[in-house]
């Protein structure tokens, strides 16, 4: 974890840097990647230094850590982002704390989700996890076509893209064929549309690797805030 303001704004610069570089490899605007600051395990106080510091994305993996670090830092000008597996049992509660889900793979808890948002009035952006790797939680690429159509129909909800997470890779550059086939699954299902703007891809080590293949958000724990306390 970090030990100070001064070493979590380091490490932003850092980020940032790599995430510039990588879209001018790519000839992309670095603009149009959204950094979301991964603080699982992390203090309510490491997230209000990364809201100093400029970060505006906060991603959390249990409801229950969204709810304590959400109250604790009540700035309207962060965006709390719900990043971990999709529980039917708590979606009505991720639907009261999240303004964006990256992590639908069920169609119940989606249903779930989305009936709670319409309730309370609200229309929360969610993408649709992939599982290139089978056995984790997301849904199969070929189900993707009639998940993205059931996911249109909900009212409280509205479907922005898809987000992964790789099978475990020796390198950085062992994820690349992923990432370019999350972007080549996106562009299928637009069918010439101009919805789905999002692919949430890239991690603490190979975020650069996702920028590259056309990652607007990258999900960066480690690099910003230090290992957790847990581990």
């Amino acid at each position: 974890m970090i030990d100070s303001a001064a070493e979590l704004g380091r490490n932003l610069d850092r980020i940032r840097a790599g995430i510039a570089a990588a879209a001018g490899r790519a000839g992309r605007d670095p603009a149009e990647v959204t950094l979301v600051a991964v603080a699982k395990g992390q203090s309510p106080e490491a997230i209000g230094m990364a809201a100093a510091a400029g970060v505006r994305d906060i991603g959390e993996n249990y409801v229950n850590e969204l709810a304590a670090k959400r109250e604790a830092n009540p700035s309207e000008a962060l965006r709390w982002h719900f990043v971990g597996a999709l529980q039917s049992s708590t979606a009505h509660r991720v639907a009261e704390l999240a303004d964006v889900v990256h992590s639908i793979g069920s169609m119940h808890a989606a249903g779930r989700l989305a009936a709670r948002a319409e309730r309370d009035g609200r229309t929360i952006p969610v993408l649709v996890q992939v599982d290139f790797a089978g056995g984790r939680n997301g849904a199969r690429p070929e189900d993707l076509p009639g998940s993205a159509e059931r996911l249109r129909e909900l009212r409280g909800i509205e479907l922005r893209g898809l987000m992964t997470l790789p099978p475990p890779t020796p390198d950085a550059e062992g994820a690349r064929p992923f990432f370019r086939r999350l972007r080549e699954l996106r562009d299928a299902l637009r069918g010439g549309r101009a919805d789905l703007p999002e692919l949430s891809m890239g991690m603490s080590g190979d975020y650069e690797v996702a920028v590259e293949e056309g990652a607007t958000m990258v999900r960066i724990g480690t690099a910003l805030f230090g290992a957790r306390p847990t581990e």
